[in-house]
């Protein structure tokens, strides 16, 4: 009995993701915010091949303008005759991208400042007077003004859609690291304090290998949490600017576009605003229920629960 626990606890010493997927698994919010957003991701991905008419997310037919759910088009069409389920797979797929290019982009910036502003205490001051900076400015106006500024330059660059796709991502992903660096400069300042930080300082180690080999991953856990939730809120940012019409242009749709594009006719067919609106409501939940879950995963004092 005392050799099995032994291996058993050898085991998930080994393999301590195991131990994370085992605890992640047994939050039931967790396991369903996953279940739901891989079918998310799979209606986005694989469903606009299973249409027969593709080119109807963009192409205009009159003839087949506002035609009620049925069994051509399940989500009935548009006031231009294009097919709304398409659109929303097509518009799944592009809300998705930008939160995930824009969450990216926040976790690497975020982490970066706060592991030098935790580590180096000459850093500390200034990085968290710039982060202090960035977190006291209003967030919608400032996205907006960059919008206002930087759309026709980079639509001529690189032409309307990655031209718009590049401002949102960047935008989102340059106004959200703010979070994530207060939280990993306190999860840093915490760890310098530790033995094992300590003596790999006392036996020369250069700062840079004690920050990859001990500092960082030790603080993978608050930065996958943050990483989660940023998702959401990039995605709900994007819904946003694309529902106040700064977002992508019409013919490009996001799920957030496709909100806009159904108010103005929310009374008659209310059905346009319904699936866009419980797509990213869908999303979202899931995404902080598993950030819950990871979260709970990830703490040590539940790993024998």
């Amino acid at each position: 009995m005392a050799c099995s626990t032994r291996g058993s606890a050898m085991t998930e010493a080994r393999s301590p993701w195991r131990a994370v997927w085992r605890g992640f698994n047994r939050h039931k919010g967790a396991r369903l915010g996953l279940i739901v957003l891989a079918a998310l991701i799979l209606f986005v991905l694989i469903g606009p091949a299973l249409r027969a008419a593709p080119d109807m997310t963009v192409a205009q037919q009159i003839r087949l303008r506002n035609l009620p759910p049925g069994a051509a088009y399940p989500f009935g069409t548009d006031q231009l005759g294009r097919d709304l389920l398409l659109r929303m797979m097509q518009g799944g797929r592009i809300s998705l991208s930008v939160g995930l290019a824009a969450m990216a982009i926040s976790v690497v910036l975020g982490s970066g400042i706060g592991l030098l502003s935790g580590y180096y205490r000459r850093l500390d001051g200034p990085l968290m007077r710039l982060t202090d900076l960035f977190l006291a400015l209003p967030l919608l106006p400032l996205l907006l003004l960059m919008v206002m500024l930087f759309r026709e330059p980079l639509s001529r660059q690189f032409g309307p859609e990655g031209g718009i796709f590049l401002l949102m991502v960047g935008a989102i992903g340059l106004t959200s690291w703010m979070q994530v660096a207060r939280i990993v400069r306190s999860a840093v300042l915490s760890l310098k304090a530790r033995d094992f930080v300590r003596a790999a300082l006392a036996l020369g180690t250069p700062s840079g290998q004690v920050i990859l080999r001990h500092v960082l991953p030790n603080v993978m856990s608050p930065i996958l949490i943050a990483a989660s939730l940023g998702l959401a809120s990039a995605i709900l940012t994007e819904s946003a600017l694309s529902f106040l019409g700064l977002g992508f242009p019409p013919d490009f749709p996001t799920w957030g576009r496709l909100l806009f594009d159904g108010v103005a006719q929310m009374q008659l067919y209310p059905t346009r605003v319904l699936w866009p609106g419980l797509a990213i409501s869908l999303t979202v939940l899931s995404v902080h229920y598993m950030a819950e879950g990871l979260r709970a995963a990830l703490d040590p004092r539940n790993r024998g629960q």
